[in-house]
């Protein structure tokens, strides 16, 4: 279904549509109306030679520097070449596709000053599945993600490299093919392209989408642990919760009592008076980590429907404001907090997975979860792989926020390095779903050695582990399960066939 921008109404899941599932976006008409009287408001002060950041001077340290009429168009095109300046990798095509729709969305406030025709490109484009190659390093997050949006702003003008059909190819074919002419740049066109933190606020975006996802997951895995391990469920108690009164360590309680509902298992004798704190402290831990990532939310759906753009024009007052709300900081500081709760979600992850596997913690299950010890290891080096997945999460902990580098002779001596903390809080999140898919595994194995029939949640999720992933008798080869174990995670299969079971998690 066409997601219809008005600068208001984008949300992460949104981006999404647009951006993995290749939903068509289009413009509103009053958002049209609001572009064009931007524009003309823009034009009439470029006709009288008035001074304008980034129109009619340079930028950064040469922005006291008047450009002559001559120079006010041509100076757009220069601008986009000299700032595509980033290096490595293409950029994930996704997120190029998030950032993309990201600006449509800036552009529809009618405060950034490109013509309607820039704006049409960038929709023509999205719609007709032409997806700019970007490198994925050089953004620094302030004056917005410059390098990879420049090389954005080269495909529009068919310059550079493009994804189209599948294939990587000029962006002058791409354009061809797709029927379109490449936009030829006029004033402040360039910087109505790049000046934003686009880039990095999609890749937010999609991340926060992984990580509601990941959250249900996680709450299913611990459902599962718990069961394995003849928990004590005491600590899920909704009252407990509510004394507290953090709405995500309920949200996660709530879940928990849902998914085991039902379970022979827990019903049975031979608990602890306490568990250890990786299973009863799972609603605090993770239900910090809820709370984060709503937080997190809700700033970037502010930056999803604001306006970053430097100088903003405001047409009812006939006025250009300079400032910095092309600055990466409000989204890069979520981000780190989302990374830093998503590495410690890993950790509990890893902790419970150690508890099933450890004769000494089990609660009677085989060592390894496997019932021919000695001669078959089972799944005690899966164990060894969510250490790693974890040591790597907490390294990339390190905070990126507080990492300014001055830029630009100093004059743009704070930036966010917003991209580099989204970046490796994405790296993060795939770890993170690399330790939850081992523990799952686990946890599914223990449940086939333990007697009794789990609750409603957790035996719909163990029925469609063993619809990819065979019970471990003889040891084998378990980086084909581990990896269809994420697959089946990133799919949604299982949750759909769990909420179906139970009912949408909280």
């Amino acid at each position: 279904m066409p997601v219809e921008l008005n600068g208001s109404n984008l949300s992460i899941h949104d981006v999404e549509a647009v951006s993995r599932n290749r939903d068509n976006v289009s413009v509103s008409k009053d958002a049209w109306q609001r572009i064009e009287t931007c524009r003309t408001m823009i034009q009439n002060k470029i006709d009288a030679h008035e001074v304008m950041y980034g129109v009619t001077t340079g930028i950064g340290e040469f922005s006291e520097v008047v450009l002559s009429p001559e120079q006010v168009t041509e100076f757009q095109r220069f601008l986009i070449y000299s700032h595509a300046a980033g290096i490595g990798d293409a950029m994930v095509e996704e997120v190029v596709r998030g950032a993309m729709v990201g600006r449509i969305n800036v552009h529809c406030h009618g405060n950034s000053g490109g013509r309607r025709e820039v704006t049409e490109q960038i929709v023509n484009m999205l719609n007709r599945g032409i997806t700019p190659i970007a490198a994925a390093k050089g953004s620094v997050g302030a004056c917005g993600d410059l390098s990879p949006m420049s090389q954005i702003a080269m495909a529009m003008m068919g310059e550079g490299e493009s994804i189209y059909d599948g294939k990587r190819m000029p962006s002058d074919v791409a354009l061809e093919s797709a029927g379109l002419q490449p936009l030829e740049l006029q004033a402040r066109d360039g910087l109505a392209i790049i000046n934003g933190s686009n880039m990095l606020t999609a890749m937010a975006a999609l991340s926060l989408c992984d990580v509601e996802r990941w959250l249900k997951y996680q709450d299913i895995a611990a459902a599962m642990t718990l069961e394995a391990l003849n928990a004590n469920m005491t600590p899920y108690d909704s009252r407990l919760h509510e004394l507290r009164g953090f709405q995500g360590s309920e949200k996660v309680a709530s879940n928990l009592r849902r998914l085991t509902e039902g379970s022979e298992i827990l019903a049975g004798a031979g608990k602890k008076v306490q568990d250890a704190y990786s299973l009863r402290s799972t609603p605090q831990v993770i239900g910090a980590v809820r709370d984060a990532s709503k937080f997190a939310r809700e700033q970037v759906e502010i930056e999803l429907n604001g306006v970053g753009d430097n100088p903003v024009f405001l047409p009812d007052e006939d006025r250009v404001i300079t400032g910095a709300n092309f600055q990466g900081t409000p989204i890069a500081l979520p981000m780190e907090m989302v990374g830093t709760g998503m590495s410690m979600g890993a950790v509990l992850s890893e902790r419970r997975l150690n508890r099933l596997t450890n004769p000494a913690l089990s609660a009677g299950l085989p060592p390894f979860l496997t019932e021919k010890a000695g001669m078959h290891s089972g799944l005690m080096v899966a164990q060894y792989t969510a250490c790693a997945l974890v040591a790597e999460t907490r390294i990339l902990s390190h905070p990126a926020a507080n990492q300014s580098i001055p830029a630009a002779a100093d004059q743009e001596d704070f930036v966010s390095m917003g991209m580099t903390t989204t970046q490796k809080t994405r790296q993060i999140i795939e770890n993170c779903y690399g330790v939850l898919a081992i523990e799952m595994i686990a946890a599914a194995q223990a449940l086939d050695i333990r007697e009794g029939t789990p609750g409603t949640g957790v035996h719909a999720a163990h029925q469609v582990i063993r619809k990819y992933i065979e019970h471990l008798d003889d040891d084998r080869a378990l980086f084909p399960d581990n990896d269809r174990m994420v697959e089946l995670l990133m799919s949604g299969e299982l949750l759909e066939s769990v909420e179906n079971a139970v009912g949408a998690l909280d």
